[in-house]
């Protein structure tokens, strides 16, 4: 293997190889889905042996073809067979479910590639990436206000500044100016100095999960070639040389975003004592002080957001580059600001007492408001691009990638108001001691029940159209079985499975009715806290019982709410570091959530893709490179996009000798659907034209895969008529147990699987590609001559 990849490395720029010994072998490259599995389920054969790689991901092979390569006759008629094994890099161990909190992050990263094809409209591309991405500057302000809203304002300033709450809670005694008869730590400031010590740890342990994981998942370099002649850098970025190698723009929106945070605790700090030493008798000194740390603040937040607005990926070369000064100066000059707002806070100010809330109000809103300001700014401009060139299968009329964005947006309040108004609860117990968290927390909290009815309705229209296509596909189901006995449970169990399976093409429908109304319940939340500066059951005092009771029911149950499902995330978190099935199942989210690289977010989940594409792309150039071709990569789920990816990422000669097979493919259903500037029609057109020949298998029972949907210039169009789910209706010969509904699942169980891998096989031939033929297919095997696609 160290060989060929020198082989490989020593290639011309223009995808030429160097002179190879064609053995005429083939290769079946074997790439899992969603969720994972073992080398031996793979291979089917408990004997396997690592070619190549490591504990996180690898290519294995059966024992007995260990080196296949040197035996040569022995696999005439038949490939050899190899896995990717690349679970490991998204369900490994428990710890990773905690990336559950970072849920915020990586859905607002997926934003950034939901974009409409741009054809043309660079401007217009990069405003779109700048919105998404100050998008997901403000979810980090979000958080780590959050984390101050907890540590210094109800823990430092409202229960340790009031009696009754210090002495229910002991451990804030050296605190409080009454139980520690007026301590050291007992002034306001030192108080808040010291609370900040949570949210500045919480800072650092961000950045230093963003720098390990980029060290432990995405530091593999692609393939280093160039942009070749010709080439149309239009159909799909997938394709460019440095698409998969992110280490620029990840370590500049690192650098950004921690000394966001950090700039947001030394802000939280800093403003309570300049707002007293603004006021009558305040030390004059202290006040200068003041107004330039505020000054200092404020530059080095807007060369924050300088730092975030300017582009950093160079997608059509291998950058290694780094911004060294930025990444090294931004963070710790923020930290500087940081440490000079905690010893001016902590100055003595025997006047200074605390009372009633830190201004977080000012704070939460403006942030509140931004978000939504920057989420109709992107649903315009990707409006504009989605015009320019029309996609009708396009999730959302191309709005699909705002619409992610607010609910990204809606996660981050969701989970900082539940952090906050959980704490609230345990900190002041009867909720007459302190005065709670700001009161638009409060009022988004209280849209809560809304949004749930508004679920409720959804969910009911689910139900009703699943019942309706289940009955419409009961008729479907006799003709696709003719001859059968007729088994109506067993008839209503197979209609059932393919209603439900079709229910997976109604989500661009849920999103847009979800994303909408947390748009208007968002905005209307933040009207009635500025207006009021109450909580909703407060504005409600002089207003009609009915009124009211309902204030106060929608704000007593949705404090319950958020709070429940802050919880309940943490408990799924906890479970899966305990239990293997739950941890598996959390992994499935993040095979799906985290292919796509850190553009947006740079506390994202790792992007495995970054790992493994490089992986495919070595791979399978060395082998075609080194063997002369004959290689088919076979893909299920999301390894078939993987492979797609990786099949993009090779020279255009070498991506000639390449076949590609497909399983419960989510390409076109999912991908092409929600990503179509990258998986859209024209990328997957220039895919199928590029390989040699390109085979997809999909069910009808199946919610996940489905048909990619390209006619053949060369016969038959890529997809095979749905395979029959279940293979058989009733007891035959074949079958004499009732055979179970598969979905998903099990496709090489089929006959379909071996059929349409032999006929690409024979497709290939070691030196030079089968031809494409346009005219009528020739029935396979019929001459006795090579199969066509």
């Amino acid at each position: 293997m160290e060989r060929a990849q020198e082989q490989a490395a020593a290639g011309g720029q223009d995808g030429s190889a160097p002179p190879r010994t064609p053995t005429g072998t083939a290769l079946e490259l074997l790439v899992h889905g969603v969720g994972g599995t073992t080398p031996d389920a793979m291979l089917d054969d408990p004997r396997t042996v690592r070619v190549t790689g490591d504990d996180v991901a690898a290519v294995f092979r059966r024992a007995e073809d260990a080196d296949a390569e040197s035996r040569p006759g022995d696999y005439q008629g038949r490939p050899v067979p190899e896995a990717y094994v690349w679970c490991n890099l998204t369900s490994g161990n428990g710890t990773r479910a905690l990336w559950l909190l970072l849920l915020p992050f990586m859905v607002v990263n997926l934003a950034h590639w939901m974009r409409p094809p741009a054809h043309g409209r660079i401007r217009m591309l990069r405003l779109y990436g700048l919105l998404v991405r100050l998008t997901g500057l403000t979810l980090t302000v979000l958080l780590v206000a959050a984390a101050c809203e907890v540590a210094l304002d109800l823990a430092a300033w409202q229960c340790a500044g009031t009696r009754a709450c210090a002495e229910r809670h002991s451990w804030l005694g050296f605190l409080s100016p009454a139980v520690s008869g007026g301590g050291w730590w007992s002034l306001p400031g030192r108080r808040l100095a010291l609370a900040a010590v949570v949210p500045a740890a919480l800072t650092g342990l961000l950045w230093f999960l963003s720098l390990r994981t980029w060290s432990a998942y995405e530091s593999q370099q692609p393939l280093d070639r160039a942009a070749e002649p010709g080439e149309d850098p239009g159909r799909t970025a997938l394709g460019r040389p440095g698409f998969w190698y992110g280490r620029r723009l990840v370590a500049r929106l690192r650098a950004a975003h921690t000394a966001a945070a950090l700039l947001t605790v030394a802000a939280a700090v800093a403003a309570p004592a300049a707002r007293f030493d603004r006021g009558p008798g305040g030390p004059a000194p202290l006040d200068a002080l003041g107004w330039a740390l505020t000054a200092a603040v404020a530059v080095c937040a807007a060369a924050v957001v300088g730092a975030v607005c300017r582009r950093g990926r160079s997608e059509r070369r291998l950058d290694r580059d780094l911004d060294v000064r930025l990444v090294r100066r931004l963070p710790l000059a923020a930290l500087a600001l940081l440490v000079l707002a905690l010893l001016y806070a902590g100055w003595e100010r025997p006047a200074w007492v605390s009372d009633g809330r830190l201004p977080g109000d000012t704070a939460f809103g403006g942030v509140t408001l931004v978000q939504g300001l920057l989420v109709i700014a992107l649903g315009v401009v990707a409006h504009l691009l989605h015009r320019t060139h029309p996609d009708r299968r396009a999730a959302m009329r191309g709005l699909g990638g705002p619409a992610v964005a607010m609910l990204a947006c809606a996660l981050g309040g969701v989970m900082s108001g539940g952090v906050a108004q959980r704490v609230s609860d345990w900190l002041d117990g009867t909720g007459a001691a302190i005065d709670g968290p700001p009161v638009l927390l409060t009022w988004q909290a209280s849209v809560i029940p809304l949004l749930l009815v508004v679920l409720l309705v959804l969910f009911a229209w689910l139900a009703h159209r699943a019942w309706r296509l289940a009955r419409a596909e009961r008729a479907a189901v006799a003709r696709d079985y003719p001859g059968e006995p007729g088994d109506t449970e067993r008839t209503r169990r197979i209609a059932r499975a393919r209603a439900m399976a079709a229910l997976t093409d109604r989500g661009p429908r849920i999103i847009a009715v979800v994303a909408t109304t947390t748009l208007l319940l968002g905005l209307g939340a933040l009207a009635g806290a500025l207006a009021t500066g109450r909580t909703p059951a407060g504005a409600a005092t002089d207003a009609p019982a009915f009124v009211r009771g309902a204030a106060e029911t929608a704000q007593a149950l949705g404090s319950w709410l958020i709070g429940l499902g802050f919880v309940l995330l943490v408990t799924c978190g906890r479970r899966a570091y305990k239990d293997a099935s739950a941890r598996r199942t959390i992994g499935i989210l993040w095979d799906v959530g985290t292919f796509w690289p850190r553009a947006a977010h740079p506390f994202a989940p790792p992007c495995y893709a970054e790992r493994a594409v490089p992986d495919l792309t070595w791979r399978m150039a060395t082998w075609t490179r080194a063997h002369g071709g004959r290689l088919v990569i076979s893909g299920h789920s999301q390894g078939s996009v993987l492979a797609a990816a990786a099949a993009w990422q090779l020279a255009t000669a070498e991506r000639k000798r390449v076949a590609l097979l497909t399983y419960g493919s989510p390409l076109e259903r999912l991908y092409g659907r929600w990503f179509p500037a990258h998986f859209g029609p024209d990328a997957l057109g220039s895919l199928h034209r590029d390989v040699d020949c390109w085979r997809n298998l999909y069910r009808l029972t199946d919610p996940i895969g489905g048909p990619v949907g390209l006619p053949g210039d060369r016969g038959p169009a890529v997809d095979r008529e749905p395979l029959k789910d279940p293979l058989a209706y009733g007891r035959t010969e074949a079958h004499p147990l009732p055979g179970a509904i598969l979905g998903h699942s099990d496709y090489q169980a089929d006959p379909a699987f071996a059929e349409e891998r032999q006929r690409l096989l024979a497709r290939l031939r070691p030196e030079v590609p089968a031809p494409r033929h346009t005219g009528p297919e020739p029935v396979p095997g019929a001459d006795g001559g090579p199969q066509s696609c």
